[in-house]
């Protein structure tokens, strides 16, 4: 390592919070290193903060300003939070993308959807092949997650050895997948000089207890399913296919007929098994055989298990999807942990099943849902193991980071908190935070990527709490007004605080405002546009509270 060459690292989502993961390494002369991307995901909306948008992305404009820098692109596993971002952001980046099977044929689907040249993904098998990009050298390494083939990165460079967790946690029995290999972690950890960084997963660091196994769940989901007189509806995340497996595994040991409902389960399944990471799945029967089943005999495992509207569990929770009806009797099983944020959401579909007399089973207790995330104890283990010169907590809300700093600085291990639009040097003994960009977001609203300062999303918020006032004049040739002035609202209450509607009252005072104006204003647009929009907030605010949003349309007559 030449003494003006340094090793940066800089998260641009997945820091601070959870989801939108996007990582950036670099390797170099300060301004001129060359770049390596791990993940580009994505984080979901919700009506509060982002209400009609669709997906959440990391603001990569540091990044494509420096496009010509990056060496590569690798994505570790194939959650959304991970790479549902790829197509959307890849043709401003447009470098190589490299994954491991069951993540190549997911990222594969979806540059072919987005109209994309597939040739840009690239199959990289486990630990020990290597992918060379400049001064990197990347290798793959299995870990236990609750999606297929999921994986660390171990980034070799002159600085020495950086080991990214990614997600996971320590599972030597996850009925789909890997089992965590602690003899090659140990080879790992005393490879190459030792781990100078580790960047690592923070998710559960509150949880107190060792992460449980998914093999654990097999004997409990038999045991309810068999018990249930009804038919069961189960759901969980759509990538969880080891969950999958063990849903109907358990299903169809309760003699119970299985059927898979949503678009998104569907796929996932039949990639696993067509690249191999998944065998001796259940026979399935489609929607329309499966009205024709026993209600006690059937078995539906579902999308939706985060309330989505237009999933599944969702489309049950209103009525009937596909000829199927959930009826007094029956049960269903959420084998998922609600993500914050999503609360909401999941208890409209709860109560709604249980206004037709439905039982709703949870994972409360622990019985039903595993977390594919490492707890505290575990994340201790791996900071034993691997012994880094420094850690930098990644994948968490602050608080997360923050107490996953805690805990590694007791241990002896410097580190760091770096949330999004940090920039730390990890070249040394100790991390060393060297710049702050702005780490912004973007927003899929419909088809258009907008930037959150766009104003877009704002206006949104801003019309749906104050509603909306289409304000309308008209002037003459010689620029007086002609006639009165008129409104239209959108989201505001029909009267005023002393019963009079409340379009009139905005209207009476406009013509009179305009009546009485001076030749100056009414000549001047944009005086005229703020006084009018200034007087209908006045008097909606008196009337009613609201200052609402205003829209100001002044035509003038000309003489011909």
């Amino acid at each position: 390592m030449k003494k003006t060459d340094r090793l940066i690292y800089l998260p641009l989502g997945g820091a601070g919070e959870i989801g939108m993961n996007c990582y950036v390494y670099g390797y170099g002369p300060e301004g001129r290193e060359r770049l390596i991307v791990v993940d580009l995901g994505v984080a979901f909306a919700d009506m509060e903060t982002s209400p009609g948008v669709d997906l959440i992305m990391a603001d990569i404009d540091w990044l494509v300003e420096r496009a010509e820098r990056i060496e590569a692109i690798f994505i570790t596993h194939a959650h959304e939070d991970h790479i549902g971002a790829l197509a959307h952001l890849w043709p401003r980046l447009k470098a190589l993308v490299h994954a491991r099977a069951f993540t190549a044929a997911i990222a594969t689907l979806k540059m072919e959807e987005a109209g994309l040249p597939r040739e840009v993904i690239r199959t990289v098998a486990a630990r020990p092949e290597v992918v060379s990009a400049g001064p990197f050298r990347v290798q793959f390494v299995p870990v236990s997650h609750s999606i297929p083939e999921s994986s660390a990165l171990i980034i070799d460079t002159p600085a020495g050895r950086i080991v990214h967790s990614g997600d996971f946690k320590l599972d030597g029995t996850p009925v789909v997948g890997e089992a965590f290999d602690p003899e090659d972690w140990h080879r790992i950890a005393h490879e190459a000089g030792g781990v100078q960084m580790l960047t690592c997963d923070s998710t559960n660091v509150f949880s107190p207890h060792p992460g449980r196994s998914e093999a654990t769940l097999a004997g409990p989901l038999t045991e309810l399913i068999a018990a249930q007189p009804g038919m069961v509806v189960a759901t969980t995340f759509a990538s969880n296919v080891a969950r999958l497996k063990t849903l109907a595994e358990a299903g169809q040991a309760a003699g119970r007929s299985i059927c898979l409902l949503g678009r998104a389960m569907q796929r996932m399944v039949g990639v696993a098994t067509e690249v191999g990471v998944l065998k001796g799945f259940p026979a399935v029967i489609p929607p329309e055989e499966a009205a024709e089943v026993a209600r006690g005999s059937l078995m539906l495992i579902v999308t939706g298990s985060q309330g989505e509207r237009r999933a599944a569990s969702a489309q049950l929770a209103r009525g009937k999807y596909l000829g199927l009806q959930m009826k007094q009797g029956d049960t269903f099983l959420f084998s998922s942990k609600t993500i914050p944020g999503n609360e909401r959401g999941v208890i409209r579909v709860m109560n709604a099943y249980s206004e037709m007399g439905v039982r709703v089973v949870d994972e409360t207790g622990g019985l039903y849902h595993v977390s594919g995330h490492a707890n505290r104890p575990d994340l201790e283990a791996i900071h034993e193991l691997l012994r880094p010169a420094i850690l930098v907590p990644m994948h968490g809300e602050h608080r997360h980071l923050a107490e996953h700093v805690r805990i590694a600085r007791a241990k002896g291990i410097a580190a760091e908190i770096a949330v999004n639009g940090t920039m730390l040097e990890v070249s040394g003994s100790a991390p060393k935070i060297v710049e702050r960009i702005e780490a912004g977001r973007q927003y899929l609203d419909g088809s258009a990527l907008i930037g959150a300062m766009d104003g877009v999303v704002r206006d949104r918020i801003r019309m749906a709490v104050n509603g909306h006032v289409l304000a309308t004049a008209i002037l003459d040739e010689e620029d007086r007004p002609l006639g009165d002035a008129w409104v239209e609202m959108m989201g505001l209450p029909a009267k005023g605080r002393g019963g009079a509607p409340l379009g009139e009252q905005i209207e009476a005072e406009l013509t009179e405002m305009l009546e009485r104006a001076d030749d100056r204003l009414l000549r001047d647009d944009t005086k005229l546009d703020e006084a009018i929009r200034r007087l209908v907030r006045q008097v909606a605010m008196e009337e009613v509270g609201k200052k609402p949003e205003v829209t100001v349309v002044v035509s003038r007559l000309t003489a011909e």
